[in-house]
């Protein structure tokens, strides 16, 4: 009897052991949940969304020694890098591009399938921003004509109106309209592009204003433009830039009236050679400019100044215009770089001090990135080309004279894609299938492409990975064309001078995603997150709903 009772002793004092930890685990846990479950959003008096046209990730990496601590050096040490961060569709140009981070979805949703395109209902290309149902607010020229329509689908920036009942304020900027239009969503109480030429004013659509603010026609009236009227230089001295090319080569473009793409550009000497203000857009100045008229529109708008957060769209356009121009390799790109840091440590300076240091939320990307110039890495043994456009031209019009005779079956090329004539194939009693395929087939005999898709097979397959999974992101059933061509890595469409986008290939996909300020963790991550993955992640911080279009997830890494 006493062992028994020894024994039943043992047990009471081991399962009292064993269930006060697990008791104290629960009420952590509990308390834990609890605690999570009261913090359902972060409230920032403004989130600042900045997208940088044409930026690579590894222009972060490349001329990080020459960064100053306030700007992109910041962004990455206070907050959240995603390092391996990728757009998940082609055409990867500016359009889709700003369209995808704030809709959180691809053109296969959002209808924006390129900066322009064939439209098949209207029979002509068409403008991804354009309307001719508004006018001009600043200027008597057609740059103004505007709106967000094409776009079928909302935004973060909208439902941030919609969820505060039209109290957060939503104010989008750029040099190009189609980088301030398209993020400003459909309900921005505006957006505003510059109109260069002999004005050089900030402008908008009576899409949403009848008539300029006082705080923009006191901009424009101002001397903060004309001011960047004078020579561009080297930040500092051209030696110390050795993470870029000679100063001198083939592969540069030239602005109108200079006879070599070297330092300095004197502008005011080439001033009428280049539209006057126009030339702004392809000097750093523009990025300058941009950031002047958003610190203006801070003040102006009294962004922040409540405790229902407003959204301030920023888009710096010029890095995109000089890559083009001279390419990712070149000195203007780099000095480009240097000087966006110290104009995003300004922008984040006056953020301290008008809004309040971690008051704020600030995310900085970009819209696509870009290839090398394929001269360059051709002449250093790369694979790398051009296609000969009047050749294949003139190839592919001889096969489709000796397929269906001498009718015409193509009614446009554009974006990498054919767009066929169903009628006419109709007419023929032909399928539009067997069409697409039998073009396919031919097509992907030529040098320069690498793969061909149909419209059929976007529409009958579901593709998961690869090449053709980024191209069915990008195929939107209602506007996109019947055969899809992939050219070869580094083979473009293009002059041999400057750099160019558009591809489904890395170079083109990667591009950084940095988050910082209010409710952001600081670290970085390597695993892949993707740029329709940005606008969720916004909402869920700010307790919001997701851009009704939204395919991507939220970044829960990034998540404080």
């Amino acid at each position: 009897m006493k062992n028994v009772k020894n024994t039943l002793l043992l047990l009471v004092i081991l399962l009292s052991v064993i269930t006060f930890p697990l008791q104290a685990q629960n009420r952590e846990t509990k308390s834990t949940s609890e605690s999570s479950n009261t913090e359902i959003k972060t409230s920032p008096k403004l989130v600042v969304g900045i997208v940088v046209d044409q930026m690579r990730y590894d222009f972060l990496t490349r001329f990080w020694d020459h960064y100053g601590e306030g700007g992109f050096k910041r962004l990455v040490k206070d907050g959240y890098n995603c390092k391996n961060n990728h757009f998940n569709y082609t055409p990867t140009s500016t359009g889709p591009g700003h369209t995808s981070v704030y809709t959180g979805s691809t053109p296969s949703v959002h209808g924006i399938i390129g900066n322009s395109w064939y439209d098949k209902v209207e029979g002509r290309i068409v403008y991804c921003a354009s309307d001719n149902s508004y006018n001009s607010v600043g200027t008597l020229a057609d740059t103004g004509k505007m709106s967000p329509y094409r776009m079928t689908v909302s935004t973060i920036t909208d439902e941030l109106r919609l969820h505060t009942q039209m109290k957060g304020k939503v104010i989008a900027i750029a040099l190009k309209d189609r980088g301030a239009v398209l993020p400003g969503g459909h309900m921005a109480n505006a957006a505003y592009w510059f109109h260069g030429g002999v004005e050089g004013n900030w402008i908008t659509s009576t899409y949403y204003l009848t008539d300029l603010p006082k705080w923009v026609e006191n901009f424009n009236k101002s001397n903060s433009v004309e001011k960047y009227k004078k020579p561009w230089n080297t930040l500092r001295d051209i030696k110390t830039y050795v993470e870029s090319g000679s100063d001198d080569n083939i592969y540069e473009g030239l602005f109108g009236g200079e006879t070599a793409p070297v330092f300095p550009h004197n502008l005011p000497a080439i001033w009428d050679y280049n539209s006057q203000f126009d030339i702004f857009k392809g000097t750093p100045y523009g990025n300058s400019i941009t950031t002047d008229f958003a610190l203006a529109a801070l003040d102006g708008e009294k962004l922040g100044a409540d405790d229902t957060p407003d959204f301030l769209a920023i888009s710096y356009s010029s890095t995109d215009y000089v890559g083009h121009q001279f390419g990712v390799n070149s000195k203007e790109i780099q000095d480009t770089y240097l000087r966006l840091d110290e104009d995003i440590e300004r922008l984040l300076k006056a953020l301290d001090k008008e809004i309040g240091e971690g008051e704020y939320l600030v995310f900085l990307t970009a819209d696509h990135g870009a290839v090398d110039v394929p001269a360059y890495l051709r002449d250093q043994k790369v694979p790398a080309g051009y296609m000969d456009s009047q050749t294949m031209s003139a190839k592919f019009k001889e096969f489709l004279a000796n397929t269906y005779g001498e009718v015409n079956l193509i009614k446009n090329y554009s974006n990498a894609q054919f767009f066929l004539d169903h009628a006419v194939i109709r007419n023929l009693d032909l399928e539009i299938k067997e069409v697409q395929e039998s073009i396919a087939r031919e097509l992907l005999t030529y040098d320069g492409i690498s793969s061909v898709y149909t419209g059929y097979q976007m529409v009958q397959n579901e593709y998961t990975k690869g090449i053709p999974s980024i191209l069915q992101n990008g195929y939107n059933q209602k506007r996109s064309g019947d055969v899809l061509l992939v050219l070869d890595p580094a083979v473009v469409y293009y002059p041999e001078t400057g750099s160019t986008h558009g591809s489904p290939y890395i170079y083109d996909t990667h591009v950084p995603l940095l988050f910082f300020g209010k409710g952001i963790k600081k670290g970085s991550t390597v695993a892949r997150t993707e740029s329709p993955d940005i606008a969720p992640t916004l909402a869920s911080m700010l307790g919001i709903a997701f851009p009704n279009g939204t395919t991507g997830s939220p970044i829960v890494q990034v998540l404080d």
